[in-house]
């Protein structure tokens, strides 16, 4: 039977949405479809496969690759969808900020939000629960819950060039490097040779950053189990998290990337929020 998906884009990464009533097969074969999926020349073409599921009064989620069932009453209450992300490589990614974007306007396109003028939502993922809200402007917000420092500042080195990276954790892990010219990084070859540095034994999505003003970072990025992509969400507040941290910039700034730029905004103690465009390409069907 053919699978019915949408593709969708949060500033150049882009996701295959499995369409409603859709539900895969979590068994064996499900890696080799998300590659094949992904697949830029045989394929659909994405950075990942996302599946969203409605939560139900049982709170009934998939917890596993193989296994559906009950969740406990803890995780279900409050939650109303649970969202699920796959990388290009068939991995499973715990968290990603583009994604969430792409998926608060799935939900309200497709008409799955429990009233027509819900505009917030909170969705359940691998690192904890995340809320997106639209705005009138179309853009999304997304509360992005709060960051973590899970190695503080670390030295890496690269094809003999020797870096100091600021850790950050969005629910997924971040290593960001601020140099003085971005122009400059050989950001296929270096982060490449990073994202599986020692210090990192579940690998690293690696940022290179440049302050271009107080308000203004300009970062590309190498996500795990992807590669260069055009933007990475948790990747532009793991950025501004880590510029805060060394005093380089105040409460919120643009991250400019390569397929556009999100605004990200963290007070002190508080959650970072990321602000963003997020859009449906196509819709369409592919043989599975």
């Amino acid at each position: 039977m053919p699978m019915k998906f949408s593709k969708w884009t949060g500033l150049g990464n882009d996701f295959v949405l499995l369409e409603p009533g859709q539900t895969p097969d979590f068994g064996k074969g499900f890696t080799e479809n998300v590659i094949r999926l992904c697949d830029r020349r045989f394929g659909i073409g994405a950075d990942g496969v996302v599946i969203v599921t409605p939560m139900d009064g049982e709170g009934c989620l998939v917890l596993d690759k193989a296994e559906v069932g009950p969740a406990s009453k803890a995780v279900a209450n409050g939650v109303d969808f649970e969202m699920r992300i796959f990388n290009a490589d068939g991995s499973e990614a715990a968290m990603c900020g583009n994604a969430t974007r792409c998926v608060a306007k799935f939900i309200v396109s497709r008409g799955l939000a429990k009233s027509a003028d819900t505009k917030v939502f909170n969705l359940h993922t691998k690192s904890g629960l995340v809320k997106p809200a639209l705005l009138d402007d179309g853009r999304v917000c997304v509360d992005m819950g709060l960051p973590r420092n899970f190695l503080g500042s670390i030295k890496l080195t690269a094809d003999s060039y020797d870096f100091t990276a600021e850790t950050v954790s969005m629910g997924n892990p971040h290593a960001v490097i601020f140099v003085d010219d971005i122009e400059k990084i050989q950001l296929e070859k270096w982060g490449s040779i990073l994202e599986v540095d020692k210090q990192f034994p579940d690998r690293c999505n690696i940022e290179f950053a440049q302050v271009v003003t107080p308000t203004q970072i300009r970062m590309r990025v190498w996500e795990r189990g992807c590669g260069v992509t055009m933007a990475c969400g948790t990747g532009s507040c793991a950025t501004l998290v880590a510029a805060q941290r060394t005093g380089r910039v105040g409460v919120e700034a643009d991250i400019v990337l390569d397929g556009g730029t999100l605004h990200i905004k963290h007070e002190e103690d508080g959650p970072v929020l990321m602000t963003g465009p997020a859009q449906e390409v196509f819709k369409g069907e592919i043989e599975m």
